[in-house]
């Protein structure tokens, strides 16, 4: 008897320890794996740029003379052919009242001469001498017109008046500058570009025309409205190896204004990239890897090579393939070539679940 319970003794304690091998080998928990999927898919690329109206000028005094008259306000909209600045008007009004005159006086010594002419007693030479003089006359009138004329600025086109440089009171001299003025309904976006990413836009374009570009604003929002490539400069800069680019973004709202800068986006569209989420990667050494499962469900790091980076997935150019699995969460938890049981999991809905979390 004593020996029977030696041997149940014995072998409760070999069952135990088969019982608590066996729970060793599934206490860790499941991980998630996917594969890597291929896709069409459209990257942008970021280029800083500078917001500048299409018409933006500076108003400058065309006479000498103290300004007398503001008649709009800095960041006030104006209309084409409004009256801006009057400068003082009264030497240039004296000097018309005196052109003005003088026409009058050359007309009626113009019709007497006439008159003398038609009863033979001038010739045709002082007839002609006395038309000179009345041509003169009205040249000068004209000329005095016109620098009248300068004593008031008024507005070219519709636009947004910008800060004041001078005064009521301000004496101000031929050319001063006055103020500045924007016409902002429509914009001129510039940005440069590096020779081998215009190599590739040149190329890109002549097979699908794509144009379009989007604006990222210095607050980090899109600007609402698409711009369109219009126009590259004729040289590279030696300096930088770039090319300078411009778009036209429409403005209906006025949110944007003169001087502004932000971040041009330029569509790249790929095509059969491959994509993996980025949280399936680690870094060594400033080196990207990932860890593949293989057919016996053994993880193996493996370094890559990525591309481009969008928001939450990396292009993989070299090092995976479609068809394999990679480990996407638990990346601390495993150690190269260590046996795990996963959940595969598809790679959209691994997306889709990393979005609702930034969103919230």
């Amino acid at each position: 008897m004593k020996g029977i319970s030696i041997l149940l003794v014995s072998l409760a304690v070999l069952f135990a320890g088969c019982a608590h091998s066996d729970h060793a080998d599934h206490q860790e928990g499941k991980f998630v794996v996917t594969n890597p999927i291929k896709k069409d898919t459209v990257v942008y690329k970021e280029y800083v740029c500078q917001i500048r109206s299409i018409q933006h000028i500076e108003l400058r005094a065309l006479e000498k003379g103290y300004v007398q008259h503001i008649y709009v306000d800095e960041g006030q909209f104006v209309k084409k052919g409004q009256l801006m600045f009057q400068l003082m008007p009264m030497i240039y009004q004296a000097e018309l009242q005196k052109a003005q005159a003088e026409v009058n006086f050359a007309e009626i010594e113009y019709r007497n001469t006439l008159s003398l002419a038609d009863s033979s007693i001038v010739s045709p030479n002082e007839l002609a001498l006395s038309k000179a003089n009345l041509d003169k006359a009205k040249a000068a009138l004209v000329l005095a017109e016109t620098h009248y004329g300068f004593t008031k600025i008024n507005a070219p086109f519709d636009g947004i008046m910008d800060r004041f440089q001078v005064r009521i009171g301000s004496l101000v001299d031929e050319g001063e500058l006055l103020s500045t003025l924007s016409d902002n309904r429509n914009l001129w976006v510039y940005f440069n570009m590096p020779e081998a990413e215009y190599l590739d836009y040149v190329t890109r374009k002549k097979l699908d025309g794509t144009e379009e570009v989007k604006l990222l604003m210095a607050n980090n929002q899109l600007f609402k409205h698409v711009g369109k490539v219009e126009t590259v400069v004729a040289d590279f800069n030696n300096e930088t190896g770039n090319i300078a680019f411009r778009a036209t973004f429409p403005n209906p709202d006025g949110i944007l204004r003169h001087g502004e800068t932000g971040n041009i986006l330029m569509p790249v569209p790929l095509k059969d990239a491959l994509l993996i989420p980025q949280k399936a990667t680690f870094e060594i050494l400033d080196k990207k890897f990932v860890y593949v499962v293989d057919e016996n469900n053994v993880v193996k790091s493996r370094e890559i090579v990525t591309g481009t980076e969008m928001p939450h997935v990396y292009v993989v150019t070299h090092g995976l393939s479609e068809g394999e699995k990679i480990l996407v969460d638990g990346i601390r938890k495993v150690k190269n070539n260590q046996k795990i049981d996963f959940d595969l999991v598809q790679q959209p809905r691994i997306l889709a679940e990393l979005r609702n979390l930034h969103a919230e």
